[in-house]
């Protein structure tokens, strides 16, 4: 069987390092590897309309931003195929197809989907391809044969109710689909990381991110402004690494060589955070050795993005020929569902036979 990786980012916005450190790093890494055979990965504007139908300019717009971000973090199109989901109508038909294997109730427990409703304050007013949202992400992944998915923790719900609807779809019409595995990021810490206002979650629309576009001085301004421990408020002060933005982001993006570059003052990390556990160690000289290590992070994405944006138009012929590539594999996926639900009523030479010889016609 082959070895396929399927994954993808909402157009609602740049790309940032919650993005990052989540999945699009450790996309690359196995994009590089050598060890997949095929890679797809997604820009979801179809998904971004569920809570957008009524701002299709804000996705518009985004798409090219995404693609954008993701070339200039290592994604290669000669490795990978780059597509848009509504360049893909195969994904339409399966969704469809899918939301009669799964409950109401179902959809409502989702954690991931209960928690991005009470996020949105959508209460009883969700619009109903929001939630959705699991079955159509049960398509993409399917209609690619994907094996693996590379996700952050906060979208592992969504695979497991994605490896339900396999398992049923399979066990009505026969072995069809293939039931995906999880990638999660090695580092724990990168699974899930907070905004830096020390919210649980970072989120465009809670405007708590550091974007992987954002210029050298605006990551500059929005790490000294990071939420650290508030009763560290003199140096002498013992701080708190529970909660720390600054110190949770540290365990995310820091190496043993970025001491020796940027405070040899200390050997490593766990040095680090005994200092300032005990006192004598001030917020600011922490947040000044982690806006070096971002900025080491976050240039070369930088820069690689402003020579892609130099040609836009090879962007999106670059996107043209993503969406015939995935297209082309949508249907062959298509084909084999309609075949197991024996709805494939034109291609079925036996059915027409069957029905001919009952009709008396031969």
């Amino acid at each position: 069987m082959k070895k396929v990786i399927l994954t993808g980012d909402r157009p609602t916005g740049r790309l940032h390092i919650g993005h990052y450190v989540g999945s699009l790093r450790e996309r690359v890494k196995l994009q590089n590897s050598g060890a997949y055979d095929d890679i797809y990965i997604m820009i979801a504007d179809a998904q971004a309309l569920t809570d957008n139908a009524e701002h299709p300019e804000k996705v518009r717009s985004n798409v090219l931003e995404v693609a954008l971000d993701y070339l200039a973090c290592g994604i290669d199109p000669g490795k990978s195929t780059i597509f848009i989901q509504s360049a893909v109508p195969q994904l339409t038909e399966l969704t469809f197809y899918y939301m009669n294997l799964v409950t109401l109730s179902r959809l409502q427990r989702n954690p991931t989907v209960k928690s991005e409703i009470k996020m949105r304050d959508f209460e009883n007013s969700i619009p109903v391809g929001f939630l959705c949202y699991p079955i159509s992400q049960a398509a993409d992944i399917t209609a690619f044969k994907a094996t693996t998915v590379p996700v952050g923790e906060d979208q592992a719900p969504m695979l497991e109710q994605c490896r339900e609807i396999v398992h049923k779809f399979n066990s009505v019409y026969g072995e069809t689909l293939i039931e995906p595995e999880m990638v999660l990021p090695e580092n724990a810490d990168c699974r899930r990381l907070p905004g830096i206002d020390g919210k649980a979650k970072m989120s465009k629309s809670l405007g708590n991110c550091i974007y992987l576009s954002d210029t050298a001085d605006e990551v500059e301004k929005k790490v000294k402004g990071m939420y650290t421990d508030p009763t560290h408020i003199k140096v002498s002060d013992p701080g708190k690494l529970e909660g720390n933005t600054v110190f949770t982001y540290l365990d995310a993006f820091c190496k043993p060589e970025h001491f020796e570059r940027y405070l040899s003052d200390y050997p490593n990390l766990d040095e680090l955070k005994a200092h300032y556990t005990r006192g004598g160690l001030g917020d600011m000289k922490v947040k000044k050795f982690l806006a070096a290590i971002m900025q080491e992070e976050l240039t070369p994405i930088r820069e690689r993005r402003k020579e892609f944006e130099k040609d836009i138009p090879a962007i999106y012929e670059m996107l043209r020929r993503g969406c015939e590539t995935a297209r082309a594999t949508a249907a062959e996926t298509l084909d084999d569902v309609r075949k197991a639900m024996k709805i494939n009523y034109f291609d079925d030479a036996e059915l027409i036979a069957e029905q001919a010889k009952r009709f008396g016609q031969e």
